[in-house]
């Protein structure tokens, strides 16, 4: 598979089949590697990596600081993760494209709309995140990183990045964890830092990612003012709370929510869903 720099950072991505350019912005929190699709859930199924590049120009990538994508120490905004999926457009030559998001990857989906509405075709929704329970974790998360990073050191996070690699599965190992523990390099610059400079990009990132119980990645006054067409197809747990989905159908113009709920999303409703929505069979799903 091959790598590039985008938007300063290596990423790894690929790009299978013909016809309209779907992005794909993986679930799994701030673990969102390509594996993801393969792995997670529903995805585990359907394969859409494969499956769907019959009909679609599947584009997948590492999101930063995912899989064997590199990262850049840096206060984390949904504005720059959005950056970079615009700049692996522009890299591949893509005017625009579909948007399908899953979980967190829905927020980058958001982001991207909000920022680049000129580069989205349309928005697929799947599992949308958000709401209180939601926000708790990820402050969470990042809290433990900072009590961690306070107690151990960046030595110490080095260390514990190393044997886990997983942010969201090991919040003390940190949000950059899966660069330091593929990354040399990049472990031997991390070390190096200010460690209260650093503590202070975390709280910074803590804050703007997770600062209150709306859909993650885009304002209430950015949702409202979207004019991308846009799918959603709604959770039911702690992390995708059913409210996000519906605070989506309340706030962006042009939407459609999916009547099907988790009980009734598999292979193939999901499938029929992204073609439908894509305009590939049928009509735009409802």
């Amino acid at each position: 598979m091959p790598f590039a720099q985008i938007d300063g950072i290596k990423t790894r991505y690929e790009v299978n089949g013909d016809g309209p350019p779907l992005l794909m912005l993986a679930p799994s929190a701030f673990d969102a590697s390509m594996s993801r699709w393969r792995l997670n859930d529903v995805w585990k199924d359907l394969q859409p990596l494969d499956t769907l590049a019959g009909n679609l120009r599947v584009i997948a990538y590492d999101r930063r600081e995912s899989g064997e994508s590199g990262g850049r120490i840096e206060s984390l905004t949904w504005g720059a993760y959005a950056r970079h999926a615009a700049a692996l457009l522009d890299h591949l030559k893509f005017k625009d494209a579909f948007l399908l998001g899953a979980c967190m990857g829905c927020s980058v989906a958001l982001a991207t709309a909000a920022h680049f509405p000129q580069r989205c075709r349309g928005l697929l929704l799947h599992w949308p995140v958000g709401g209180f329970r939601w926000m708790n974790k990820g402050r969470s998360n990042f809290d433990r990183h900072l009590a961690f990073a306070r107690a151990n050191g960046l030595a110490g996070v080095v260390e514990r990045a190393r044997k886990s690699k997983l942010f969201w599965g090991d919040p003390e190992a940190g949000p950059w964890s899966c660069v330091i523990g593929s990354d040399a390099a990049f472990a031997e610059q991390y070390v190096r830092q200010d460690l209260n400079r650093y503590l202070e990009i975390v709280t910074q990132s803590r804050d703007n990612l997770f600062n209150d119980t709306m859909p993650s990645g885009a304002s209430g006054e950015q949702l409202m003012a979207l004019s991308v067409p846009t799918f959603v197809m709604s959770g039911d747990d702690a992390s995708h709370a059913t409210s996000c989905a519906h605070a989506l159908r309340e706030l962006i113009p042009q939407v459609k929510l999916s009547p099907l709920m988790p009980p009734q999303q598999n292979a193939a409703t999901v499938r029929d869903w992204i073609l439908q929505s894509t305009g590939i069979a049928g009509t735009a799903a409802s």
